[in-house]
This record gives structure tokens, C-alpha cells and sequence, in this order.
């Protein structure tokens, strides 16, 4: 299997922290610091709430440029599989608009509901059905819209008066798409590099979500569920994330080297949803993972955190189509795509030999 292009999809020009601010109260210089995010990406406008995009529609942009770069008519796509924790409706999937859009009358679709590990998850699925031969083209996208949550924490009312916690969420997310188009390829000989190498695992059975969004589900009756402060919303255990996160990071890294066999010296690029921010980064060591291999793991992290925010599904893609479209990954390279997701303590890696050329800057 082959990466052969990637295409990205940020909706609007992006809200800097000085907007958020004014809109919503500020940060303590350490907590925003901490973060990393300096600038994010709405489908919604900051100042009005009114929806200026979608899910389905930054997912059919990031898919067309993906495409475009591979130089391959929407018609070639044989296999369609989507990642998203905000679609449009419950029902149909996002992935149906998706090939609406790209104007498919007929193609497999599949659709992962999860967050920033759904995007590597969607991508080993597809993986597998090239592998075998029930398809030879495949577009994979993550995408999420979260702003629409974010903005109905201070629309209408005193910046000043916004919870420091509910703060925490708005300067922190954002929104996008990033698509890959993945291809069958020969088996590769033995003395070529490993084959790409999959894991996931849930760490928290037993544990309270580290993320929460509440609303539009079936937990209460409709009439309970509008009596709420917010018909939705998103609900962050900011110690239990800062605690447990590097852990889970660490078990997900440990199982991928083992699963490939790889070194931390062997990764090219390791790309991440979110792989220096600072509240991500503590307590490593103490996690297993130690101050030597920590160092040799930030020379290859490849991530968009501070442009981009944190944006579920379209985390990895967009921080791939980042390090691909900027030269920072080049062929030959191996690269590990690692995501953890705060939801219920999730990971999902993948390990990839890079072969897509770097593509001509526009």
C-alpha cells in the first residue's frame, strides 16, 4: 500500500488568541503558553456563531485537493472511509455526502465515528482492504467541525463571566479535513523496509472519560436534554488528561516499536495530533518513557498544533499533509503516525514507508 497524495481543508482565516480574548475573557500567560495554540480554524464565525461550512464540505474540499495532487479523476476511488466525531446528521454518514459531492453514483463507504485516533484507524481499514485485493484505490479523510460547541460557551454574554475551564476548551480546538489517497502496491521484498504495522488499544475501561460531549444522544429523553444549560457540550477532565495522556502515549509508543520492531532512532517522522504541547509533553519520564529517548523522539515529531489547534479526526491527516506538502517527509522516509484520543484513553498507531515526491509548492 502507497500514500500517494494528501490534501488538507481549514475553514475560513484563521482566529488568533487576541480575537479569542476579546470574545470570551483571557488565559493565564502559563496556561496559554502551555497549550501552544496560537491560531485555529472555525467553520463558524467567531463573532456571530452563523456557519460559513460543514464537515461534509471540508471533507469533499480536502479529498478534491488530495486527488488533484494525485492526479486522479474522484471516478478511481474504489473505497471511501471517513473519520469524524461531528457529522452533519447521525444520519446519513459523512461519508455518503462525501461521495454526493464528489459526484459517485456507486463506491464503498465506510465511516469511523472517533476522534483523533479515528483518522489512523480508518486508514489501517483501508489499508487492509488493498492489501487483499478487494480494492485498489482508496481516499481516506478525517474531518471535525467543534467551533459550533465552542461558540455557544460566550455568544451573548459577559466575556468576563466565561468559566476559566470553558475558556480552556474554546482557545484550545478547531476545525479542518485532511484526506489521503492510498493505493495497492506490490508486495515488497524482504530485504525492503518492514510492512506497515497497526495497533489501537482502549486504556480506559475503567477509567472516566478524559473528554465528554454531552447532547444529542440518547443518555436522557429529548425533553431533559433541552432543559440543560447547554443543549451541547464538550466536558474536559483537564487533570486526568494531564496525568493519564502521557501514559497512554507511551504505551501506544512502546507497542508500536515493539509490534515493527523499529527504534526510536529508525522513525523519520513521527506524526502526531499534538506532539509538543507542553501539557501533552510532562511526565514522560515518569510514564517510561526516559529523558534520552524523549530527545530522540522530538527530532522527528511532525505536528501543526499551534496553526491548527486540536481538531479530532482531521489531526493526524492535516499534521501529515503539513510535514508531506513542506518537505519535511520525503521518500524513503519511515513514518509513524501516532494519535492518542483523551475521549476514553485511546490509541492507534501506524507505521508507513514513505514514496508519494514531495509535490510542487503552488
Amino acid at each position: 500500500m502507497s500514500v500517494v497524495s494528501t490534501g488538507a481543508e481549514l475553514p475560513g482565516d484563521p482566529i488568533d488568541n487576541a480575537t479569542l480574548e476579546r470574545l470570551c475573557g483571557p488565559l493565564p500567560d502559563d496556561v496559554l503558553a502551555g497549550i501552544e495554540v496560537q491560531r485555529r480554524h472555525w467553520i463558524v464565525d467567531p463573532e456571530t456563531g452563523a456557519h460559513r461550512t460543514g464537515t461534509a464540505e471540508m471533507a469533499t474540499a480536502a479529498a478534491r485537493q488530495a486527488l488533484q495532487r494525485a492526479g486522479m479523476a474522484a471516478s478511481e476511488v474504489e473505497l471511501l472511509v471517513t473519520s469524524t466525531a461531528s457529522p452533519d446528521y447521525p444520519l446519513p454518514v459523512v461519508g455518503t455526502y462525501v461521495q454526493q459531492h464528489l459526484g459517485l453514483e456507486r463506491c464503498a463507504v465506510v465511516e469511523v465515528r472517533a476522534g483523533c485516533v479515528g483518522a489512523v484507524q480508518a486508514m489501517d481499514y483501508a489499508r487492509r482492504l488493498l492489501a487483499d485485493g478487494t480494492y485498489r484505490t482508496a481516499l481516506v479523510i478525517g474531518a471535525e467541525s467543534i467551533s459550533p460547541l465552542l461558540a455557544d460557551v460566550y455568544l451573548g454574554g459577559d466575556p468576563m463571566a466565561v468559566r476559566m475551564r470553558d475558556r480552556l476548551t474554546v482557545y484550545t480546538f478547531g476545525d479542518g479535513a485532511g484526506a489521503a489517497v492510498l493505493r495497492a502496491g506490490e508486495e515488497a521484498p524482504d530485504s525492503s523496509p518492514p510492512a506497515s504495522v497497526f495497533a489501537t488499544q482502549c486504556l480506559g475501561g475503567t477509567r472516566k472519560p478524559g473528554m465528554l460531549v454531552v447532547g444529542g444522544g440518547t443518555d436522557a429523553p429529548l425533553a431533559a436534554q433541552q432543559q440543560r444549560r447547554r443543549l451541547m457540550d464538550i466536558r474536559l477532565d483537564i487533570t486526568g488528561t494531564a496525568a493519564f495522556g502521557p501514559k497512554v502515549f507511551v504505551s501506544g509508543l512502546k507497542d508500536m516499536l515493539d509490534r515493527s520492531g523499529l527504534a526510536l532512532e529508525d522513525i523519520d517522522a513521527c506524526v502526531l495530533p499534538e506532539g509538543n504541547a507542553e501539557y501533552f509533553s510532562r511526565e514522560f519520564e515518569e510514564a517510561g518513557l526516559s529523558a534520552q529517548d524523549h530527545a530522540t523522539l522530538q527530532k522527528s515529531i511532525v505536528e501543526n498544533l499551534a496553526d491548527v489547534g486540536a481538531t479530532g479526526s482531521a489531526a493526524v491527516p492535516l499534521a501529515l499533509d503539513a510535514g508531506w506538502t513542506s518537505g519535511r517527509i520525503t521518500p524513503g522516509d519511515t513514518v509513524l503516525l501516532l494519535a492518542i484520543e483523551a475521549s476514553r484513553y485511546l490509541y492507534a498507531g501506524l507505521t508507513l514507508t514513505w514514496e508519494a515526491p514531495t509535490p510542487a509548492r503552488a
